[in-house]
């Protein structure tokens, strides 16, 4: 046996298709010796799950307790990586002095690229969400044939009232992404791929992240703006997209969310609290801001939230990150680092 998968139950409630397209991709490559923990009872450590140790030349520990004493009987291991549900779970100290000693290479995830592609695509999926009332649409007419009636009163139209299959709130942005000033917060995984995307339907694309380099925001269609205050003076559509870290919390202040044009579609899929959720409850409580969001300042919304529901504020329940081809990806990024069988 060269190559050992172990995986912990916990670590398949993160990440429930994960492991076993990790055990495809090795398989594809040589025999893989594959054990997944009973979800129940006492839950072994890796030293006593392996069947021989020694002669575990590659490993994947997913979620499974490792310690000094189990590693030390892994004396053939070469190659390795040890993932919890969020990144590693080996700590620095005699685990990690011990893997370094023993000249066994360790891979982790080399970034969050992993669900990129699935997060970038959900904020568009809000996007058009927002702009064209789709899911308060749906939801009407499951009780109600109201939407479906187009006419003006008296059959007489009225310019800028309802006509014919207009559906759309044209207090607040609407119609088309094409034309419209996109404006967002951040230009890594998630935000320079939304960036493509509005950019490849014709939106006026400006970005701002003073941490990104320059062929980010090329890549993305997006014009650099070099200023966060001026970025939110023309937004018609704002999309905050950053990971929540301690630099980043609270980076769209209130004063940036209160110089937002009246009407502004915002768009919320990485984290709530890069903004300050008090000043933009406030004004799309009032009226003044659409509102997407799969991210939330408290999670999950009570149900007597004030946001729920509104006829401006689109809601889901924070699972923009966790497709199975995110699941898939998140194998493949730590496959391709092991050297080829």
């Amino acid at each position: 046996m060269s190559s050992l998968i172990v995986v912990h139950p916990y670590f398949d409630g993160v990440w429930p298709f994960a492991a076993d397209h990790f055990h495809t991709l090795w398989q594809a490559q040589g025999t893989v010796e594959f054990i997944r923990l009973e979800p129940a009872g006492d839950q072994p450590s890796l030293g006593e799950i392996a069947p021989d140790p020694a002669k575990v030349k590659r490993l994947a520990c997913l979620g499974v307790p490792v310690t000094l004493e189990c590693l030390q009987l892994f004396t053939g291991l070469e190659e390795a990586t040890f993932q919890g549900s969020y990144g590693s779970h080996i700590s620095e100290g005699p685990i990690q002095e011990h893997l370094q000693q023993a000249g066994i290479t360790v891979y982790n995830q080399p970034t969050e690229g992993f669900w990129g592609q699935t997060v970038a695509e959900y904020g568009l999926a809000l996007t058009l969400c927002g702009l064209r009332r789709i899911p308060q649409l749906h939801h009407a007419i499951l009780s109600s044939r109201v939407p479906w009636d187009y006419e003006a009163p008296n059959g007489m139209g009225q310019p800028g009232a309802r006509g014919h299959q207009f559906g759309d709130d044209p207090n607040f942005t609407s119609g088309t992404i094409a034309g419209k000033r996109v404006r967002i917060v951040g230009a890594g995984n998630i935000g320079s791929r939304y960036a493509s995307f509005v950019n490849m339907l014709g939106a006026d694309v400006a970005t701002w992240d003073p941490y990104a380099s320059e062929p980010c925001f090329h890549r993305a269609g997006a014009r650099k703006e070099w200023h966060l205050s001026e970025l939110v003076k023309d937004a018609e559509i704002f999309a905050p997209m950053v990971p929540l870290i301690e630099s980043t919390q609270g980076i769209v202040t209130a004063e940036h969310i209160n110089a937002l044009p009246t009407g502004c579609l915002v768009v919320l899929a990485t984290r709530a609290r890069i903004c300050d959720m008090e000043a933009l409850r406030k004004r799309v409580l009032a009226d003044e801001l659409s509102l997407t969001a799969d991210v939330w300042d408290v999670e999950p919304l009570p149900l007597d939230d004030p946001l729920l529901g509104r006829h401006n504020v689109v809601h889901t329940p924070h699972n923009a990150g966790r497709t199975i081809d995110a699941n898939r990806t998140w194998a493949e990024k730590l496959v391709v680092q092991f050297k080829p069988q």
